[in-house]
């Protein structure tokens, strides 16, 4: 089988600029990309006087590179926030659990609010 194979041409526009993108993509997927780029450099554009082409396109390349790094950053402390609550209401059950199995009085429930304020 090519590595080709299933891949879709799609004709995308960048700056002026068309280029045919082949891949196993949507095309609407693609456009979407490729507007953003577009966008991304048109507003860099705007603010960098007798900026080529390809200066615009690294300058718009660094930006999306250092947004998709935040948004990893973030995602990455909201998982350990999540892995931590889940670890600590997992204790908790096993410690419910394992009253009911002694015969010791369970505990009430906890509130809403309560399990909001879980480390």
């Amino acid at each position: 089988m090519s590595e080709h194979e299933g891949a879709i041409t799609t004709e995308v526009e960048i700056f002026g600029v068309p280029y045919l993108i082949r891949g196993a993509q949507e095309p609407e997927y693609l456009t979407e990309l490729a507007a953003e780029v577009d966008r991304r450099m048109r507003e860099l554009a705007g603010h960098v006087t007798n900026a080529d082409p390809s200066r615009l396109a690294i300058l718009a390349a660094l930006n999306l590179a250092d947004e998709l790094s935040r948004n990893r950053r973030e995602l990455a402390g909201e998982r350990g926030e999540i892995e931590a609550r889940v670890a600590s209401l997992v204790g908790k059950l096993d410690r419910t659990l394992a009253g009911e199995r002694t015969g010791r009085k369970r505990p009430r429930a906890a509130t809403k609010d309560e399990n909001q304020g879980i480390p």
